[in-house]
């Protein structure tokens, strides 16, 4: 069974700094796109970021500039780092991983349990 397991999340003020870990954990054949969500109270799920195998990254308008999404493909990791936060993005902030578990099996989707991000003075 896979698991992808988070950390990282917490309280900090406007301005300041956060990283976030994404471990995939369990068998494992080979990782796709690997990427961050957030959802905020009332709001839909929407994405941050995401990074390909080769290391080609995609962003949302609302973080370009302040957060860098990166992997290491050799502990099947991948990690956003949050610079200048400000309180609009408080959230729970979720990883994505697309992943096979056998060369023989097509890629699914897997989702963390989600870590909680608050930015506020």
């Amino acid at each position: 069974q896979v698991q992808l397991v988070e950390s990282g999340g917490g309280l900090v003020q406007p301005g300041e700094s956060l990283r976030l870990s994404c471990a995939a954990r369990g068998i494992i054949a080979s990782i796709g796109v690997m990427g961050w969500y957030r959802q905020a109270p009332g709001k839909q799920r929407e994405l941050v970021a995401t990074v390909t195998t080769g290391g080609a990254t995609n962003y949302a308008d609302s973080v370009k500039d302040r957060f860098t999404i990166s992997r290491d493909n050799t502990k099947n990791t991948v990690y956003l780092q949050m610079n200048s936060l400000k309180p609009e993005d408080t959230a729970v902030y979720y990883c994505n991983a697309n992943l096979r578990t056998a060369w023989f099996r097509t890629e699914s989707t897997y989702w963390g349990q989600g870590t909680q991000v608050t930015v506020s003075s």
